[in-house]
């Protein structure tokens, strides 16, 4: 019986040790990109906006 309990306690030990490293890295890989990679693509959707802009007030501008 008492084997049976060891084996449990490690069964239960290492699931839980899984899930809190599965965890672990989620919220280091959700961090990375809320701290890199969506400044990068916000910051190149406004490069882009801007220069779709200009083009705009460019041709306008030789229309005349």
């Amino acid at each position: 019986m008492a084997k049976n309990q060891k084996h449990l306690r490690f069964v239960k030990g290492f699931l839980v040790g899984s899930l809190t490293t599965a965890t672990a890295v989620y919220g280091a890989l959700h961090a990375f990109k809320k701290k890199v990679i969506q400044p990068e693509t916000e910051e190149n959707e406004r490069v882009e906006a801007n220069r779709r802009r200009a083009n705009r007030k460019s041709l306008q501008a030789h229309q005349g």
